[in-house]
C-alpha cells in the first residue's frame, strides 16, 4: 500500500514544511520504505545557514518510523500512542550534508523489537544506491521510560 504526503500527514503530528516525507512506497509489519525530496528545498525548516546537515536525516528516519508505527499498530480503532526518540545508536554519517544530493532520498526503517514501552528500529537513508546515513533508534512510547 502506497501513501501520499497528505495521507502521511494524517498519521503523524508533523504538517506543512515540517512534514518531510513525500510518499510511502511500501510497508509491512516490520519494514517501511519512504521517499522524500524536501532536502532540496530552500525552505526546509531544518536548514541552518543554508545547509541541511546529514544529521537531519535522523528526522527523516524518525518520521518514517512514526508512519510505520501508526500503520502497524494492529487494532485500527485503537488510538496510536505517541512515541519519542529516546536514543540513537551506531549513527554513521557518510556525507556532510543532504541539500546537495540531487536525487530523491529513500528512507528505510526495519522494526527490530516491539514492546509496550519501546520500539527499536534500524534505519538508513539512501540516494539512488549511495548510503548517506544509517543507525539504530530507540523510540519510547508515551507513558513509559527508557533506563
Amino acid at each position: 500500500m502506497q501513501l501520499n504526503q497528505k495521507e502521511i500527514e494524517a498519521l503523524i503530528p508533523h504538517s506543512g514544511a515540517m512534514s518531510l516525507l513525500n510518499e510511502v512506497l511500501k510497508w509491512d509489519e516490520d519494514h517501511i520504505i519512504c521517499l522524500a525530496n524536501s532536502h532540496r528545498s530552500k525552505h526546509n525548516p531544518l536548514r541552518y545557514e543554508n545547509t541541511l546537515s546529514s544529521v537531519c536525516g535522523v528526522e527523516y528516519a524518525a518520521q518514517a518510523m512514526a508512519v510505520h508505527g501508526a500503520l502497524s499498530k494492529g487494532d485500527p480503532d485503537e488510538e496510536p500512542r505517541p512515541g519519542y526518540l529516546a536514543s540513537i545508536k551506531n549513527l554513521d554519517l557518510l556525507v556532510s550534508s543532504l541539500d546537495d544530493i540531487e536525487s530523491d532520498l529513500m528512507i528505510e526503517a526495519e522494526l527490530l523489537m516491539r514492546d509496550k514501552e519501546f520500539l527499536v528500529y534500524q534505519f538508513r537513508v539512501l540516494s539512488e544506491d549511495l548510503n548517506l546515513l544509517s543507525g539504530r533508534a530507540i523510540i519510547s512510547i508515551k507513558g513509559s521510560s527508557i533506563n
